[in-house]
């Protein structure tokens, strides 16, 4: 189990409390609304707030049952996020053995591998022996009606649900200089500042929104949406640096990649669903829609900050 110190407690105490607020402005909302278009409104409100509710407190669980339960929190996440994505972008009947690969044997074996530190074999099982197994049982099938489209939508798939996903929970396996036992932390900034991130692009968008960043990808994104949301996030992420192990500007560098790459990995999402000719992932998450419209923005931040981390701060391994 984690045990949480001051800080974290008082870190996720205001998390809560603003939690609270959000649900009691919807239920004044709730009861102030009178056309049915402020009632949709104030309902699709309501219905994120519970998906927040939901999100944070099964987040909560799994950083205080330590590595273990981050590991299946985020297994369980890589395994309904392939399988939006595979479902979005259909297969073919060849394929259902080599699906059965990669949902039930490289999803468990990642995490796994993520569990026992194993970073050697972790860092490539995916990328290389999955590369290659995957394509090869492919083959195998015999079918090659559209063989290199469907190969690459499986590979495509488990690059990004699972391989870049794993990153998120492999922070806690990092043993960070004058940070021993807190690495919990480096998680808890990441996916803060990610998921900030995209809620306040969306508010500034709301609020200032006129230039339009990619029309026919993501009509809702607009330059001041995102020129103001990285920004705000960038300076949560740095008003937070006393919770990290980086100084305040450091902070600031990494807190800016992970804003930017967190909006890439959305854009690079919604390009996929555009082309399936869908607006969400799925309906898992009320108010939220699928469980890669909630992802897909860490998909992006989480490699990248897991080795900036790595490479900068880890101690080498004996």
């Amino acid at each position: 189990m984690t045990h949480f110190d001051r800080g974290t407690i008082g870190l996720m105490v205001s998390v809560a409390g603003l939690l609270v607020a959000g649900s009691a402005a919807g239920f004044v909302l709730q009861l102030r609304a009178e056309t049915d278009q402020q009632k949709r409104t104030v309902e699709n409100l309501n219905d994120r707030m519970l998906g927040w509710w939901i999100m944070v407190v099964l987040f909560a669980l799994a950083i205080w049952c330590g590595l273990i339960g981050v590991s299946i929190l985020f297994g369980l996440i890589s395994f309904l996020a392939l399988r939006e994505m595979l479902t979005l972008t259909p297969t073919r009947r060849g394929d259902h053995h080599t699906l059965f690969w990669a949902f039930f044997v490289m999803v468990p074996l990642q995490y796994l591998l993520v569990y026992f530190r194993w970073y050697g074999m972790w860092s490539i099982l995916v990328p290389v022996y999955g590369f290659l197994f995957l394509a090869i049982r492919s083959t195998l099938t015999g079918d090659t009606t559209r063989y290199l489209e469907r190969t690459a939508k499986i590979q495509w798939g488990t690059m990004i649900c699972i391989y870049c996903i794993s990153h998120a929970p492999a922070l806690l396996t990092l043993e960070v200089r004058d940070f021993a036992g807190q690495s919990y932390k480096l998680l808890i900034w990441l996916v803060i500042v990610v998921q900030m991130s995209d809620v306040l692009q969306y508010c500034w968008g709301k609020l200032l929104g006129r230039r339009k960043i990619a029309p026919h990808i993501s009509p809702n994104k607009t330059w001041e949406g995102f020129v103001g949301g990285v920004l705000s996030a960038t300076l949560l992420g740095t008003a937070l640096w006393w919770f990290t192990p980086f100084t305040p500007w450091v902070a600031a560098g990494f807190a800016l990649a992970i804003a930017v790459l967190g909006f890439l990995g959305g854009i690079v999402m919604s390009a996929i669903k555009r082309d399936a000719g869908v607006k969400d992932w799925g309906h898992l998450i009320a108010g939220h829609g699928g469980m890669m419209d909630r992802i897909d923005s860490l998909s992006f931040a989480a490699p990248v900050f897991f080795h900036l981390v790595r490479f900068w701060y880890a101690v080498p391994a004996r």
